[in-house]
């Protein structure tokens, strides 16, 4: 296998491309910094796509070393043919390698070996030939009985001889592929309850069927859960019948036989005894790694949008975590997130301190000149937010108040990490601290938290923890390196998440600010120690130094390409310094003005036409249209600059550090509050989405609970996936058409014609 070819196929990329790509990768370069800084290799592939080819890639090599493996082994038992080497190498994916070699692994006893031992074998190839059509199979065994062998008699022989053939049948690798496919395609699921008089939240599957084929991913998982907590029982049902006759028509070649009923009968225990039960297994495998890949591409795009919200600038904060007997934790910070004061107060059951708490938020707000209030969503987040709305509206003071997700929270505040930043704070001050910068800056203070603890997914403690954790990394990485982070206040928890750096290396980089003082210099990295050249290229782009030495470093242009940027700007008559005061804006009239003429040239030609001597002098007063394209082509080569990287250049003047995050749709901030005993069916809101899964989203639209928008309810259009209409941290419109008060539940639409 041309593994460049298969890859370029696939992706519907030139082979050049993806041979670059695969070499980059093989040099040690890291996905961020190979999709930020050499677009000209890649032909400008995002990171995600840089992903998938990687994760392919890999598994084609795994596959070709597999093949070589197996043929190997084949080899070894002096069994290889020229045809089966050639049927393996041709093979496109690992199980159809795995099934060409079934027949040759080592197995443990089974009624066939034992057979074998026994020298049955003849018989079983006399029954496979199936010639005889006159007398009966016990003529053909009777010679085969032998008591010293263990065989006594005829009837005993032709057993042996059928359990070989029904081996022979479950290991061909063409009736095995020809199974696997029908019960894929025909195959049922079906769920049971163990005990259908317990009230459990898998109701709905105690009498269900679905087609394995038809079954959701979601469905998946929640089957998968329910057995493993011994509340359902699942089968794979297919018609076995319909199966034995596909295997059938294959193995009987004679209908005249006098072998053929017991040939149908071994067929039968060959589908029933060992086929049925291995395609059981792989269907549910394969179910299972399909739901497993969707949940963990659903939580990472989740994770993805939820560390890309913008941070709130210029907050200065009370964050309150929630609860009840212990009271409400609270934190008060800056703008930077430093920790100005903390208390409790009581605002919630058993103590219900209400006035005693607004007297600490009035005070604390006054003192440090408070403008947003962070309430947590957990435990006591609905009585707490009645309390603080009231406050404001009573205090009349400039205050807006927003919830925020607490998941996670309580797991940073108890690890070793957040005991190495805060050693001498109670865990529920770290607890309040991490609420009130997760609005300040999402992206540096959730890196601090297990992703899979942040909560934005489905069913993410049951699936496969080494798929998830690889892939949550990988959103991680490209969302610590979208960004960039500040070199001189960045903490090793998110240092650690840029490209080439490890967590050791970040505490080196945070050791020596402390003891040297601020970085001035991105080069000042490579005195940082274990940290090589090889490094330094990786992690030097996406380093940010705010007013250091040279103004470049404030952006993400590459060190490697400062020559080429200075040039540029030499050209252009543009002061380095401007950097450092918001950019360029001006930039693509300076560069037409120095290589527009060229562009100009290639322009078509306006020609007046019929219009007289008035419309010819207006056809020449006419500026032609600009062609910036050509112009920083031209610009390039002079440059002796790649194109991509030119374009990121300029770019980066115009507005040097760039936060994409401003993209993003800003927080919502409140000032009121909503009770469940206010809502009512058609009321028309709008909230922010929370969460997205496979079935629908959900949204918080100021009450306790979160409301569901179902995938039916999204759009009057027919839509694949929930994520094709909205993203978490998305502002929607909602009308509510379901209300549960025992349940406390709320069924949302985003189809506001209520049609």
């Amino acid at each position: 296998m041309n593994i460049i070819e298969v890859l370029a196929k696939e992706f519907g990329l030139k082979q050049s491309q993806v041979e670059q790509t695969v070499n980059l990768i093989d040099e040690g370069n890291t996905i961020p910094f190979i999709a930020r800084y050499r677009k000209e290799a890649t032909g400008g592939l995002s990171d995600v796509v840089l992903r998938d080819l990687d994760e392919r890639l890999t598994y084609l090599r795994n596959l070709e070393e597999r093949k070589e493996e197996v043929i190997r082994l084949i080899e070894e038992q002096d069994k290889l043919t020229d045809e089966l080497a050639k049927e393996i190498r041709k093979a496109e994916v690992l199980q159809r390698v795995e099934d060409l070699y079934k027949p040759y692994k080592k197995k443990k006893a089974t009624r066939a070996s034992k057979a074998r031992e026994k020298g049955l074998a003849p018989l079983a190839e006399i029954l496979w030939a199936q010639k005889e059509e006159s007398g009966s199979p016990l003529d053909a065994a009777k010679d085969f009985a032998d008591a010293d062998k263990g065989v006594e008699s005829a009837e005993e022989a032709l057993q042996g001889a059928c359990d070989i053939i029904a081996e022979r049948i479950s290991d061909d690798p063409e009736l095995t592929a020809a199974v696997r496919e029908k019960t894929e395609h025909t195959g049922i699921i079906r769920t049971e309850a163990v005990d259908s008089e317990e009230k459990t939240v898998y109701e709905m599957y105690y009498d269900h069927s679905e087609g394995i084929d038809k079954i959701p991913n979601h469905r998946i998982l929640a089957i998968n859960r329910g057995e493993k907590e011994k509340k359902l029982k699942v089968k794979v049902v297919t018609d076995a019948e319909k199966m034995e006759n596909l295997l059938s028509g294959s193995i009987i070649t004679n209908e005249k036989s006098i072998y053929k009923e017991l040939l149908g009968d071994t067929v039968a225990d060959a589908y029933k005894r060992l086929m049925a039960p291995s395609a059981e297994r792989e269907m549910r495998n394969m179910l299972t790694e399909r739901a497993e890949k969707e949940a963990v591409k659903v939580f990472a795009k989740n994770t993805e949008k939820l560390l890309m919200v913008p941070p709130v600038k210029g907050a200065r904060i009370i964050s309150i975590d929630p609860g009840y007997r212990t009271g409400c934790k609270v934190a008060v910070l800056n703008e930077t997130g430093k920790l100005l004061a903390y208390t409790t107060v009581f605002p919630t059951e058993p103590k219900k301190d209400i006035k005693g708490t607004e007297a600490v938020l009035k005070k604390l707000a006054e003192k440090f000149r408070i403008n947003t209030i962070v309430i947590g969503n957990g435990t006591a987040s609905r009585e707490t937010e009645e309390v603080v709305a009231e406050f404001i509206r009573k205090s009349g003071l400039d205050i807006h108040y927003t919830i925020v997700n607490e998941a996670g929270a309580s797991v940073y505040s108890a690890s070793k990490l957040a005991t190495e930043e805060y050693p001498d704070l109670d865990v529920t001050v770290r607890g309040a601290m991490s609420l009130g910068r997760r609005l300040q800056d999402p992206l540096a203070e959730l890196v601090k938290i297990p992703t899979k603890s942040i909560g934005v997914g489905q069913y993410q403690h049951d699936i496969n923890q080494g798929l998830l954790e690889s892939a949550l990394d990988h959103v991680v990485e490209d969302c610590v390196n979208r960004v960039g982070v500040d070199l001189n206040t960045a903490s090793p928890s998110l240092l650690a998440h840029v490209a080439g750096i490890n967590m050791g290396i970040a505490r080196n980089i945070v050791a020596y600010r402390e003891e040297n003082g601020v970085f001035k210099d991105r080069k000042e990295l490579k005195k940082v120690a274990k940290l090589g050249e090889k490094t330094f290229n990786q992690c030097a782009g996406f380093m940010r130094i705010s007013d250091g030495k040279n103004p470049l470093d404030s952006t993400s242009v590459h060190p490697e390409s400062y020559k080429a940027a200075e040039a540029m700007l030499e050209k252009l008559g543009i002061d380095k310094a401007q950097l450092g005061r918001g950019g360029v804006a001006e930039l693509d009239d300076r560069i037409w003005d120095h290589y527009g003429e060229t562009a100009k040239k290639e322009q078509p030609k306006t020609r007046a036409k019929g219009l007289g001597a008035l419309a010819q002098l207006t056809a020449q007063d006419k500026k032609p249209k600009r062609n910036m394209k050509k112009a920083v082509e031209k610009m390039a080569q002079e440059l002796e600059i790649g194109v991509p990287t030119l374009t990121d250049i300029i770019e980066e003047v115009k507005k040097p550090g760039r936060d994409p995050r401003e993209d993003a749709p800003a927080v919502i901030f409140r000032n009121d509050v909503r009770s469940f005993d206010d809502l009512k069916v058609d009321m028309e809101l709008e909230g922010t989405v929370r969460n997205v899964v496979d079935f629908g989203a959900f949204v918080d639209i100021g009450v306790k609970n979160d409301g569901l928008v179902h995938i039916s309810e999204m759009s009057s259009k027919y839509i694949k996936h929930p994520m094709d209409v909205v993203s978490v941290g998305d502002t929607v419109k909602v009308r509510i058409i379901k209300i549960d008060p025992e349940k406390q539940k709320i069924g949302l639409s985003m189809r506001m014609n209520k049609s």
